[in-house]
């Protein structure tokens, strides 16, 4: 049934001819999104928290509230 399933989506994939430039734009766009994302909104804490290789301590230290 799972085989099924897989072979009608990609027949269906396979057929297509702008259906595949539209999800090539939609993947790049994503990974772009997500990119600038990570750059911008997710900064390293632990490396700048945790200086000089203690980045068990640190993790250990805010894990059990001990400071």
């Amino acid at each position: 049934m799972l085989r099924k399933i897989f072979d009608f989506y990609y027949s269906g994939f396979t057929s297509m001819d702008i259906g595949k430039k539209l999800w090539l734009v939609i993947i790049i766009k994503l990974v772009i999104i997500f990119l600038v994302v990570k750059l911008f909104f997710m900064p390293d804490v632990l490396s700048q928290k945790a200086a000089g290789g203690s980045k068990a301590d640190y993790i250990s230290s805010r894990m059990t509230g001990a400071d």
